[in-house]
């Protein structure tokens, strides 16, 4: 595996077309009084690609990002980019954080300071962007899914020095980390998470039926999908269909994306409450200057192939950290998701939502440190 330092550097021509891609924005008309009902409000969008040519520097996120040591990885012929940071505590355990859609490793960098810094545990930490996202390569032919980047992500971890480590996700990073926890489990030591994947099936006996509780979130997960899941049905039946507008309008990228932070935030309806423009915009501009909306969505396509589902032998025996957010997407009750992770703490969080390492950095990062401390 070679391993080699990476530094973000856009060019500045790439800047200057997104800006004049911007200004000749052809915007739609609206129902008056919408709201967020129908989907991105206009006069938040109009406003916020306002704020994107005028105030925001994609050079200090630039700074930012490169301020900690970056680095791109080949594993079996893909381009693996990663942040590396290690602790500084008097002991300290690997851990790798894998982020979901449509976020990116930018919304782990919040919490980087909680986890590395300090006189106690702390953490080695990678912080990767998932195969077709940001920095990482686009899969050239299909059959890239979750239990693929599973396997990337150990071979990376191993290469970094890493036997035994301990993995985190949510989201699509929550699918990844689960099937390296059940593809690896003399590696990994500790798995985090704060999402259940949507593709979860656990193993049922002959006989075996619901309980009411679990009948229930079927219900629940059903009627959300009714009136949520659009996105999710066209990403993985027809992703490149959609793929063409985003990937040519930063505006309609814009949208796509920040519905997302609107719906799945804790802001009460105001979502700079808990994200700044900056940091929305940071996300967005990180998807746009690497062209990774195409990729990063036909992951759901792939991973719809290869669904989370366990058969009677499978199980994660691994002790497993589960954190629930309340604004979270609809979640299984406990029961039904220990009948394939051996779930050893279950946390109802007292604030954040789907995106809760940047909601929440903080609190998030004390979580899942409590988690190792009990482990290691």
């Amino acid at each position: 595996m070679e391993i080699s330092p990476f530094k973000v550097a856009i060019p500045k021509q790439q800047i200057i077309d997104l800006n004049n891609r911007l200004l000749n924005t052809r915007w739609p008309d609206e129902i008056d009084g919408a709201g967020w009902a129908y989907g991105t409000n206009l006069s938040y969008l109009k406003n916020l690609c306002t704020y994107w040519t005028n105030d925001y520097s994609w050079r200090k996120t630039e700074s930012e990002i490169n301020s900690y040591d970056n680095f791109i990885a080949g594993v079996d012929g893909y381009q693996i980019h990663f942040i590396h940071v290690k602790g500084k505590g008097s002991k300290s355990v690997p851990l790798i954080i894998t982020h979901g859609w449509p976020g990116s490793f930018l919304e782990m960098m919040k919490m980087i300071p909680y986890l590395t810094e300090g006189t106690g545990l702390t953490f080695d930490l990678v912080i990767p962007s998932v195969i077709g996202f940001g920095f990482s390569s686009k899969p050239t032919s299909s059959g890239c899914n979750s239990a693929v980047i599973a396997d990337l992500w150990h071979k990376l971890m191993l290469g970094l020095g890493y036997t035994k480590y301990g993995a985190q996700g949510g989201d699509i990073g929550a699918g990844i980390s689960s099937w390296l926890s059940l593809k690896h489990p003399n590696n990994v030591i500790g798995l985090h998470l704060n999402f259940i994947p949507g593709s979860y099936q656990p193993y049922m006996k002959p006989g075996d039926s619901l309980t009411v509780e679990e009948n229930i979130y079927k219900q629940q997960i059903a009627d959300w999908y009714a009136k949520e899941g659009a996105y999710g049905s066209i990403q993985s039946t027809k992703p490149q269909t959609l793929a063409y507008g985003l990937n040519d309008s930063p505006a309609g990228l814009c949208g796509w994306i920040i519905e997302k932070f609107q719906s799945w935030t804790d802001s009460g309806g105001n979502l700079e409450s808990v994200i700044s423009y900056d940091e929305l915009l940071a996300n967005v501009s990180l998807y746009w200057f690497t062209q990774s909306l195409p990729s990063s969505i036909r992951l759901y396509k792939e991973s719809r192939k290869k669904p989370l589902k366990f058969g009677r032998d499978n199980r994660i025996n691994t002790p497993v950290a589960f954190t629930r957010f309340p604004k979270e997407l609809p979640t299984p009750p406990r029961s039904f998701v220990e009948k394939s992770f051996n779930i050893t703490q279950w946390t109802e969080m007292p604030k954040g939502g789907h995106f809760a390492a940047i909601e929440q950095p903080q609190l998030f990062a004390a979580n899942i440190k409590g988690f190792f401390e009990q482990i290691v």
